[in-house]
């Protein structure tokens, strides 16, 4: 049996960053043939990686990058176990080379990724990433990536809990490197991180999904009658009464009320009552959709929607800077710079997003390791 030095076991761990423990029973299996105790440590990064595959990976990082000498960027998503791991310095490294990777290969997805050579090395994105999973000890996958080519801004919250890239077309270039658009690149950015839009623009939502939102709108309005004009509402009341859809009891309440407690007669009358007039309202929906005063509130609703989901229509969040829609505060950077600037899109990506969540039990984790 080979002599296994302590220099042995350092020199097996630079090359293969797995724990020194590993490493030492690696090169007392290859009976201290270096080559042997790699290919060793390979295979049991493949099983313990696949051991570990069927375990919630809803933690990590998201990353986005960009390469500024060719104008491409990436956000990229990897999951890990537990949050702690996305601190990791070498859970970390893997991810910057996956971004990389991919700005090099041009992956058609994420299982063509795996197939690539990752970054810098002969060994391949998966194979890289089973030596991590049995360097760290915990189940790690790449789970998406979006690509943006051009001139990008990039911003990561909270140590990569949601990362943002969003895209500009400049007239002059130059002007990219300008410190007021750098800062105007980060806080639009920024924005997108805050208020998670939808669209770039109101041009970006389909036929389909704005008659969708249209029709919620309109649905919405009837079953909530409260919020609808008075003039309609009036008349859904006195329907209610007049022809006793509503008890006794609740038109003997809504009849005794003032006029500023019919302002809230919500707070008087039954629900069973509020449901009934509900019901009136979605029952003259054809005509009450044809009143001008119902049409001008919908689309006033609409506004508003579109508004909230539309970067360019949402108002900047940083008014201390700008007061007015994030497309004026951009136009406001432009016109300081002397050039034209044109928001073309954006990426966000939030970590975990719609992934299972593991549930921690931290007795439950102890008692594991106790019992073995």
């Amino acid at each position: 049996m080979a002599n296994i030095s302590a220099k042995d076991v350092k020199e097996l761990r630079e090359k293969t960053g797995v724990g020194m423990m590993e490493c030492k029973k690696a090169l007392v299996e290859a009976d201290g043939d270096m080559e042997k105790a790699i290919d060793y440590l390979r295979e049991r990064g493949l099983a313990a990686a696949q051991k570990k595959a069927t375990r919630i990976a809803a933690e990590g990082v998201v990353l986005p990058y960009y390469d500024q000498a060719s104008n491409q960027g990436v956000v990229v998503e990897v999951n890990s176990e537990t949050d702690f791991v996305a601190k990791n310095e070498k859970f970390m490294s893997f991810v910057e080379g996956v971004a990389k990777t991919i700005l090099a290969t041009n992956p058609a997805d994420v299982e063509a990724l795996k197939e690539e050579k990752f970054n810098g090395t002969d060994r391949t994105v998966t194979e890289t990433l089973n030596d991590l999973v049995l360097s760290i000890g915990e189940n790690m996958k790449v789970r998406r990536f979006e690509r943006m080519d051009g001139i990008v801004s990039t911003y990561i919250h909270a140590g990569g809990a949601v990362g943002v890239m969003v895209g500009f077309d400049v007239s002059d270039e130059t002007k990219a490197a300008d410190e007021a658009f750098v800062a105007m690149g980060k806080n639009v950015a920024m924005q997108i991180a805050a208020m998670s839009p939808e669209y770039l623009c109101k041009d970006d939502i389909s036929a389909d999904e704005m008659d969708k939102m249209h029709s919620i709108t309109v649905d919405s309005a009837l079953n909530k009658p409260d919020s609808l004009p008075m003039p309609i509402l009036t008349s859904l009341i006195n329907e209610a009464i007049d022809e006793k859809k509503w008890s006794d009891e609740d038109i003997t309440i809504y009849q005794g009320l003032d006029g500023k407690q019919r302002k809230n007669f919500t707070n008087f009358i039954s629900k069973e009552a509020y449901e009934i007039l509900a019901g009136i309202a979605v029952s003259h929906k054809a005509e009450i959709t044809e009143n001008k005063i119902f049409t001008g509130l919908v689309q006033g609703r609409l506004s508003k929607q579109i508004k909230e989901i539309c970067l360019l229509e949402q108002d900047f969040v940083r008014n201390d800077l700008f007061q007015g829609s994030v497309k004026g505060y951009v136009d406001s950077v432009a016109k300081e710079l002397g050039c034209e600037i044109k928001t073309t899109g954006f990426i966000r990506m939030m970590k975990g997003e719609g992934l299972e969540k593991r549930e921690e039990n931290f007795a439950e984790e102890i008692a594991k390791q106790i019992n073995g």
